[in-house]
């Protein structure tokens, strides 16, 4: 059985916060990034959103786990997503201040 791949989650989900008007960047990795950037920043509904994309069962690094507090502490919607599912539960906490 084939695993979904990280690049393949990353693209759908792109193409779902495009399709609910959100604005996305896909950040890469190497000498010209930003060592534990977040996969997806963006923003939606007024908010910037930084989304560490992982394949199912994946970890964050300490380094991507302190990215992530920090972009939550300035006020962006943030986590750690698997899926689709994942991006649609974390804007309905956020949205409606469930999370």
């Amino acid at each position: 059985m084939e695993m979904t791949s990280e690049k393949s989650i990353v693209e759908a989900i792109r193409r779902y916060l495009k399709s609910i008007g959100a604005k996305t960047h896909k950040t890469h990795g190497g000498p010209c990034g930003h060592a534990g950037a977040p996969d997806i920043l963006g923003a939606y509904a007024g908010r910037p959103l930084a989304l560490e994309v992982k394949k199912p069962g994946g970890r964050l690094t300490r380094l991507q786990t302190k990215e992530l507090a920090e972009w939550e502490k300035a006020g962006a919607i943030s986590g750690q997503v698997e899926s689709v599912q994942d991006v649609k539960n974390l804007l309905k906490g956020e949205t409606y201040g469930q999370g």
